[in-house]
């Protein structure tokens, strides 16, 4: 089987731990994560290779595992598991039982249990290493490289630059060293040089305090760029010839060295080398030589999980699909090696080329297998090299630094590869000479044609893969915003549109019409909001379809620092038959159609309206002060006025917006009519903060500030009214299943802060707080940062509601009145802890089930299965009622 590093192993078990909730599927995702075979793994899936009592629910192979999910004591369930003759008949190694939510294993080779709550597989995956080829001990003597080695390289690096000036060597030449450096230290312990060839050879022929090290290590990079051993310097015979200009003349790239440079040096070169990943190194590397990126050091990498996210629904998983459909047919599994043989993989946006090594890696992994299935047939075709050449990887970096590590990362991971061919067939591909490179070219991808760097002939299996830069309109640069001006050929553009959207709509040009698709990873703003109606008409233009989707999902990684952003992962594709799937936390769906917003549903953008649906009370936003703080008391400053003066009381109204409904905090407000001021004025604590609220306004930037400073009592926008209205705080937590919507009498003025529907009979309370009206504002409304934000015009004017009845008014306002009940029931807890989704009191979450069910009865009498369901009959709904004018997708959007 291939050989995973524990890191790579790491990576993939941290992605299966962090989902929300566990099935069947844990089990084949996990053999997976530990570097199982994809075709035993279909195989086992499909039930041709599950030797269990019961293979709808239990899932078992020969020698592998036996996993049961029960009910019953997991113990136990070991136990009658260890005694049963199916276990004893086939030998299995790991017992696992759960519940899904615990889970106790058994490894009957070293009488080993485990017992953890299943969320924690990430903190003991070396418990099952043995799927990996490891077992224990190996675990334990692996010694990683990768985070130290960047940190010790970091540490040369600073005092290489210490003592060579700008004008000794450059920056670039400096980069260039460090590349040389790192294949020199990986060569030397993977068996392309003599194993320690370079390290010894520094050590035991240049002096202790460095002054002859430049010299030396120019020595030693001629000889690895001169093919006739013959005329290289005795000293240096033993290096080999490597060629693909990594060690080109022509340039002097060595810099002068200090003692504590070359200890550094040997000190780094002790380290071992054969274990590092090229799909994280690079990334680090980077950092190594950037002193601004060292404090981060490796965050920003994509983990190899997320990677697999984007390319194994993109194409490997079909292949391996072909794969296993041709078992036991060789003129298939040789068309099959063919057809892998001519694939391209292009990343244009490849930093240091983690998409295209691990691409690199999973294709010679499924060739590996294919030969494995011909019974080596076909290797004696394969001595001189794989058929997967690295010439059919191509990328666009406009960091000349990460080109030339991407192109050092894929010749790592050919040499992995190689080494692993090796293991399996015994045949030994050389990597030196190196005969072929990674098609990758410095340039700016927003603005470089991308036929001239992959040409797309209409039929070649291309895929492009990636994770481009995301940068908001408002942090973007003066030279991103150009890259803007430069595609649309005009300053006239949508400037909300986020950096990233230029790679889905070149790409989308890309691949019309051919056999090329795409799949990025992509910041989830662009699928949310305001953001899908600029963004989406375009990439959807020209008949390309969303073929697959990762649903939002955090972004983490095996660094030190994890990165914490929001993702989703988006394929585009020409029309086809094949299914579309839709991923959420690892569930796959197989639906209809991919909408804009990444559900099941038409390809139809939602639009602002002016006004709510079918018989809705508006919604507006609140009131909004513009007063320097003069209209606004804290707690205490209210208590200090009515003090005071007693009759400011009655001008006196708590202020509500979002923090104050959700945390119960107190603030309040000066509310005082027209035919009121006069008399409001002759309060000495009135007439102080009307003064201050004139002086603010008349230095105020705006036109309308100033014109209201002669006006000091009235606040600038005044939607409130002295009726009964329902709060909808503007912005929620992602973490809550509800936002915490209130029901306020006349004495509360809402603030800018929040929405407010004024007039409100319950019956409407209960359609803003059910889960259907959760799941459209979290498909169509916007985010801040990663929590909710609510929208009078995007989300609530927007909101299908069917024609409803007086009898079914009268249950939705029983259903409210009830929320509101049980809320009054725990009233010393805030709306924070109350809808806090691990603290929501069991009556509470009952109460608001209960509304649900009357909520889904009035769109489909059999009730909903999911959130996904709810918006898919939601956005059918909305493409109904909505004429076609308004939901056209219309060039002119753009």
């Amino acid at each position: 089987m291939a050989r995973l590093s524990v890191a790579d192993i790491q990576d993939r078990v941290a992605d299966l731990a962090r989902r929300p909730t566990y099935s069947r599927e844990f089990i084949f995702d996990l053999l997976v994560a530990l570097g199982r075979s994809r075709a035993s793994v279909t195989r086992l899936r499909s039930g041709n290779l599950n030797i269990a009592n019961n293979p709808e629910v239990e899932v078992a192979q020969k020698g592998v595992v036996y996993f049961k999910p029960t009910d019953a004591d997991l113990y136990l369930t070991i136990a009658e598991l260890d005694s049963s003759p199916t276990v004893t008949k086939y030998d299995t190694r790991f017992l696992i039982a759960t519940d899904y939510e615990n889970l106790v294993a058994l490894d009957r080779a070293s009488g080993e249990t485990l017992n953890i709550a299943i969320d924690e597989v990430d903190e003991h995956f070396e418990f099952f290493l043995p799927w990996a080829g490891m077992e224990k001990a190996q675990y334990v003597a692996e010694a990683h490289a990768d985070i130290k080695a960047a940190e010790r390289l970091g540490k040369l690096f600073d005092e290489l630059a210490k003592e060579n000036s700008p004008e000794d060597i450059s920056r670039h030449s400096l980069n260039l060293f460090f590349t040389r450096l790192l294949f020199c230290f990986f060569a030397e312990d993977t068996g392309i040089f003599t194993k320690g060839l370079f390290t010894e050879k520094v050590e035991s022929l240049t002096q202790d305090d460095g002054s002859d090290l430049q010299s030396f290590l120019t020595q030693v990079f001629d000889a690895l760029d001169t093919e006739d051993p013959s005329a290289k310097p005795a000293l240096v015979r033993a290096f080999p010839y490597v060629n693909g200009q990594l060690f080109a003349r022509g340039a002097e790239v060595v810099p002068r060295f200090s003692r504590q440079a070359r200890n550094l040096l040997l000190r780094s070169g002790h380290l071992r080398w054969d274990e590092i990943n090229p799909d994280i190194f690079g990334s680090m590397f980077q950092a190594v030589v950037d002193p601004q990126l060292r404090g981060d050091l490796g965050q920003h990498y994509t983990s190899v999980p997320n990677i697999l996210k984007t390319i194994d629904p993109l194409f490997m998983e079909g292949l391996w699909e072909e794969f296993e459909a041709a078992q036991g047919k060789p003129v298939r599994l040789n068309r099959l090696l063919d057809r892998i043989g001519g694939i391209k993989v292009f990343d244009p946006a490849c930093g240091s080329g983690n998409f295209l090594v691990i691409a690199y890696k999973e294709l010679r992994r499924l060739e590996n297998e294919i030969l494995k299935s011909l019974g080596g047939q076909n290797l004696q075709s394969e001595l001189f090299g794989s058929r997967i050449k690295i010439t059919n990887f191509y990328g666009i970096e406009i960091d000349p630094l990460a080109r030339e590590v991407a192109v050092l990362s894929l010749w790592i991971a050919k040499h992995q590869m190689n080494q692993e061919f090796n293991e399996i067939f015994g045949i030994d591909i050389p990597l030196i000479p190196l005969k072929d490179a990674g098609q990758i070219v410095t340039g700016n991808a927003a603005r470089i044609d991308w036929n001239q760097v992959c040409p797309n002939d209409g039929e070649t299996e291309i895929y492009l893969v990636g994770n481009p830069p995301y940068v908001g309109s408002s942090m973007q640069t003066n030279a991103q915003k150009c890259d803007f001006e430069a595609y649309f050929g005009t300053d006239k553009y949508p400037r909300n549109l986020d950096y990233i959207s230029l790679w889905f709509f070149i790409g989308a040009e890309y691949i019309a019409g051919t056999a090329a698709a795409l799949a990025f990873v992509s910041t989830n703003s662009v699928v949310q909001g305001d953001h899908v109606g600029i963004f989406m008409p375009r990439v959807l233009s020209s008949g390309i379809e969303i073929g697959f989707a990762h649903t939002s999902f955090r972004w983490s990684n095996s660094a030190r620092a994890n990165a914490g952003v929001t993702v989703v992962v988006i394929s585009l594709r020409n029309p086809s038959p094949r299914q579309k799937v839709l991923i959420t936390d690892g569930h796959r769906r197989t639906v209809g159609n991919i909408s804009p917003y990444l559900t099941e549903g038409a390809s139809v953008v939602v639009e602002r309206g002016r006004n709510p649906r079918h018989g809705m009370p508006p919604m507006t936003r609140g009131s909004q002060p513009t007063d320097g703080g003069g209209l606004i008391f804290s707690s205490a400053e209210r208590t200090g006025a009515v003090a005071e003066d007693p009759s400011v009381e009655r001008w006196i109204k708590r202020y509500m917006g979002a923090s104050e409904l959700i945390s119960d905090k107190e603030r309040y407000c000066l509310w005082i009519r027209v035919e009121e001021v006069e008399e409001a004025a002759r309060s000495t604590p009135v007439k102080k903060r009307l003064e201050r609220v004139r002086r603010f306004r008349e230095n105020g930037k705006s036109a309308i500030s100033r014109e209201f400073a002669a006006r000091p009592w009235r606040f600038l926008q005044a939607a409130h009214k002295d009726t009964e209205a329902i709060i909808v705080p503007s912005v929620s937590s992602e973490r809550r299943e509800y936002v915490p919507i209130g029901y306020l009498g006349p004495d509360t003025v809402i603030s800018n802060l929040a929405f407010a529907i004024y007039d409100a009979e319950p019956w409407v309370f209960a359609l803003v707080t059910s889960r259907m009206h959760m799941a459209w504002l979290r498909a169509v409304g916007g985010k801040l940062k990663t929590d909710f934000r609510y929208s009078n015009t995007l989300v609530y004017n927007t909101f299908p509601v069917p024609d409803l009845t007086a009898a079914q008014k009268e249950t939705l306002t029983q259903r409210a009145l009830r929320v509101l009940d049980v809320r009054e029931y725990h009233s010393e807890k805030t709306l924070a802890e109350l809808y806090d989704p691990d603290l929501m009191p069991g009556n509470l979450r009952l109460a608001h089930k209960e509304l649900d069910d009357a909520v889904d009865a009035l769109y489909r009498k059999s009730g909903f299965a999911s959130d996904e369901d709810r918006l898919a009959l939601l956005f059918d709904l909305y493409m109904q009622k909505t004429s076609a004018k308004e939901s056209a997708w219309g060039s002119q959007r753009i």
